[in-house]
Order: structure tokens, then sequence, then C-alpha cells
């Protein structure tokens, strides 16, 4: 049994994006597996198919195999190994394993937290290599447990259900992680994401040279940013809209003998009142939500990054610093500093751009599938 594309589904493969949408499949089985894919001029790749989902082809391979289930296998074990010299460095730390297409395992996110993994499987065809999978990582690292986290609302578009379970060992509700100098708790059962947010973890350490007397953290969760400026900031405040993620971040500063002060608000209206009040920060981060998670949000999403810009921007004194960031695939890294520049300019301030940064390495990006950049993280010096 074989998928066969269009010829412009066949570009996509040949261009090396490994995404081939229904609409351009001419043929292929009627049950979610591992198949090989042709084109006008033969075969193009190995992939993930599933007749079912919008992705129709999610393509691992693109030289013939006798054994797809073993490509598969072997593309986690070249992951695994570019990690371990890091996981030994820093066991109690956490690390992203595997990185779904960035990794060449499409759908499939491990992240490993002090000696536990947590999974994500978002492709039905893979789906029955889990076990597999697991005997993999246990294999190559060292962990005490492995969680599925398949409670992903993505999974409904692939036919899957969702549940959470355990596959290895006993299963803790939460550890502690070591980032730098400080700890936090990762809620491996119910935090967000996997349990927290990996790919910012370089950027947050970045943010440790800084120093000053007054420091703002938005869209703060658990108060992970925050944690760090309050190793150099006086006065370090934290904002976010769960009270119960800023109940972490005052259990996460107290775990640490810092302290951080947290305001429970909406962060546009928490920025608008912080304006009209006349205060004044020397350091701001944004690290909001994505506000574009398809296309058709763009216009909205590029309007609601420019304002919380603008005021973040209005905020910071003459040579503070704004960390900001956007997490939309769809908010190209151009049009992310397209933004900023109309938010400095709607300001009246100048910005310099000090550092242009993303997720971190462990969270690998493919050239030519936009896709996997999806982090977008800048420093920028606020002038007159």
């Amino acid at each position: 049994m074989k998928v066969r594309v269009s010829p412009r589904g066949a570009s996509r493969l040949l261009a090396r994006h490994p995404w081939v949408y229904r609409s351009d499949v001419l043929e292929g089985p009627d049950q979610a597996g591992l198949y090989p894919v042709y084109g006008p001029k033969g075969l193009l790749a190995w992939a993930a198919w599933n007749p079912a989902s919008e992705i129709a082809v999610r393509a691992f391979r693109y030289r013939p195999t006798d054994d797809a289930e073993q490509s598969l296998l072997d593309n986690l074990q070249r992951a695994l190994a570019q990690r371990k010299a890091s996981l030994e460095a820093e066991p109690q730390g956490a690390f992203r394993l595997a990185h779904a297409e960035g990794d060449s395992l499409p759908g499939l996110v491990l992240d490993y937290y002090a000696g536990h993994v947590v999974v994500q499987s978002g492709s039905a065809a893979l789906e029955p290599l889990l076990p597999r999978f697991v005997e993999v990582l246990i294999e190559q690292i060292p962990v005490q447990s492995v969680l599925a986290r398949n409670d992903q609302r993505s999974r409904t578009l692939e036919g899957l259900e969702l549940e959470v379970k355990p596959l290895f060992g006993k299963v803790p509700e939460w550890v502690w992680v070591r980032e730098g100098d400080i700890e936090y708790r990762a809620d491996l059962l119910s935090g967000q994401k996997t349990g927290a947010f990996i790919d910012q973890r370089d950027n947050r350490l970045r943010l440790r040279a800084y120093r000053g007397e007054r420091a703002l953290d938005v869209f703060s969760y658990h108060g992970s940013f925050a944690l760090h400026l309050a190793q150099g900031f006086k006065s370090v405040t934290a904002v976010d809209s769960s009270a119960e993620a800023l109940a972490r971040a005052r259990a996460n500063a107290q775990h640490n003998r810092l302290e951080i002060a947290t305001v429970e608000a909406n962060a546009f209206e928490f920025l608008r009142q912080e304006e009209k009040s006349g205060h004044k920060y020397d350091l701001v981060v944004l690290d909001p939500p994505a506000f574009a998670k398809s296309k058709r949000d763009l216009e909205r999403a590029y309007a609601a990054y420019k304002e919380v810009n603008l005021r973040a921007i209005k905020l910071l004194r003459e040579g503070g610093i704004l960390a900001t960031a956007s997490c939309s695939h769809h908010l190209t890294e151009p049009l992310f500093y397209e933004m900023l520049a109309d938010a400095a300019a709607d300001a009246h301030r100048s910005l310099r751009v000090i550092e242009r940064r993303g997720q971190g390495w462990d969270h690998p990006v493919l050239l030519g599938v936009p896709e996997t950049h999806y982090l977008k993280f800048a420093l920028l010096e606020v002038g007159e």
C-alpha cells in the first residue's frame, strides 16, 4: 500500500517540507499508518499517514527503507543522543528530548523534568508505537517515570482520544526543576503544555544579567521570568489572569527565598492602568499566549501584540529594557519586528535591538518549515 500525491504535494516534499495536506493527496490507504509516498516521478518519502486528518502526510524519511518503524526509532535515538550531554550536566533541569517535526518525529513531543518525562503524541500513525518509543527512551536516558499527557485538543483532529496515563514508573504530581540558580515547580499532571514552558528556558537565563530597581513580568504564569529577575532587581511584579498560576509563583519565590509581588489582572487593563498612574520600570517582560492560532486570526493578533507592546514601551524609563515574545508562528519574525517598530512609532519612543532570540536549542527549527520557528524573543532598549 502507498500514498500518491499531486505535483503540488510532491513539490512540498521535494523542498523538504514534511506536510502534505489532504487536498493534495490523490489516493491512499483507508487506515492511518506508516506508508511510502509517491509523486509523478516515483518515491518521495516515508510518512505518517492519516486520511482523516487535514495534514494527511507527515514525512519522517526521504530515502527508501525496509523498516519504517525502525527509521522512526532511529530518529528518536538520534534526538536523544543530541541532548544526552546536557542531561548529564544538569540532571535536575528541564529539556525537550524530542521536538516533533523538528526531530523528524511527526507529532511526538518528549519533555524531561528532573528525571521524569512527559510524552505528547499528536499523530494517529505513531500512536501504536508509543510503547517502543518508551523502550528506546529508558534504554538511553536514566528516567524515573514516563507520563502520557495526551490531553491536547489537537488530538481530536487526528481522531485520537484525550487521555492522561502513566507509561512507566511512578509518576509524581509535580517535581522541582532547577534552572540556573533557581528552582521552580513543574506540574506534570495539570500544568500548561507538558508542565512548564521549556522553550523560554534560555531566554529566562539570559535575563539574569540585568540589574535595576523595578521589573515587571506580564503574562507571568508561575513566575518563571520573575524568579530570575528577582535576583537582580529590588522590586519585581508578576502579572497574570490566573490566581492558581500566581499562587504557584508565590510558592516558587518562597522556595527560592526571593520576593516578588503578584497581581491578578487582565494584562491589557493592567498596563493601561499603570500608564495612567505614571509608574515606570527598568525592565518589562511580555510573554503572551499565541494570539494568532490560525491565519485568519493574524490581523487581530497583530493589533493585540502591538497594543500590549506599545503599553509596555510607555512604562519603560529611557534606557529601559523590553524583553518581548510571540509564540504565534503565523506572526513571522519579519512581522514581529514590524509590529514592534509600529508600536514604538505610536509610543513616540525609539527602540534599539540588543538581541534577536528565539526558542531553546532543544526545540530545533527546520529551515523552509516556518511552523517549526514559532517563538520570537527580542531584547530591546527604549530610547527617548
